[in-house]
């Protein structure tokens, strides 16, 4: 990507399934021709094809700030600065940083995201030019980029939101991912596409789908955005003004 002209707009596309031909890698191709045909390059970080480590370790240090005791934040910021991160979560803080659109695919997995891309974000999203003490949200480093997801799940979608089974859903047990993780190392989150019940959808309500989200993804800027905290609302320890 970065032999790119330095005008083009770019993508990355974060996909977390084990299954080239499952419904979630459908979604991922359609993303991707969308995009494409709006004018993006894409860049891909297929997790499971990568065999993505999720798992935070002294290894991901080349070096150690205190070699006493691990605290990993401070060493992540740590081997950002002085360059001794390890060469996959590198590789990867590179992708991110050097796209205008991040898209996360991925099935739902327990009401959250599989333990993948949880372990993805973990080790990418790293202390420093990511977030730090008072650089959050409107203030992080992620500022000015837009990220979104497409997920899919078995579960039907009256079962959701404030009067359903199971509660809110994107807004709910999602919170921590499109607030907690997106929305607070500063990205502009937007509104994602749930594709619901797929696992027993009749094929041609599958395909539209997938129509559905190729056309979501083909009007992406006009899409609504989820709401994040406004930092002016709030003093210099965040206390509420």
């Amino acid at each position: 990507m970065s032999d790119s002209n330095p005008g083009t707009r770019r993508a990355l596309l974060v996909h977390a399934h084990s299954e080239a031909d499952s419904f979630v890698s459908a979604m991922r191709d359609r993303i991707a021709l969308a995009l494409g045909a709006s004018g993006y390059e894409i860049e891909h970080s297929d997790l499971y094809a990568m065999d993505w480590n999720p798992v935070l370790s002294p290894a991901d240090f080349g070096s150690r700030k205190d070699e006493s005791h691990l605290t990993y934040a401070l060493e992540q910021r740590h081997n950002y600065q002085v360059g001794t991160l390890s060469s996959d979560v590198a590789a990867e803080i590179a992708k991110v940083q050097e796209a205008e659109l991040v898209v996360f695919t991925f099935p739902l997995f327990w009401f959250n995201v599989p333990a993948i891309l949880k372990g993805w974000i973990d080790r990418v999203f790293v202390s420093g030019p990511f977030y730090g003490g008072k650089t959050i949200y409107g203030r992080a480093g992620m500022t000015g980029k837009k990220a979104t997801a497409a997920f899919s799940l078995g579960g039907r979608e009256y079962m959701f939101g404030p009067e359903g089974l199971h509660g809110p859903l994107v807004d709910g047990f999602l919170r921590s991912f499109f607030q907690g993780s997106l929305g607070y190392v500063g990205f502009e989150v937007i509104e994602p596409f749930v594709a619901y019940h797929t696992p027993y959808l009749p094929l041609i309500e599958r395909t539209t789908c997938l129509d559905a989200l190729g056309d979501r993804f083909a009007t992406l800027d006009a899409q609504a955005r989820m709401p994040m905290p406004d930092l002016s609302r709030f003093g210099d320890r965040f206390e509420k003004l």
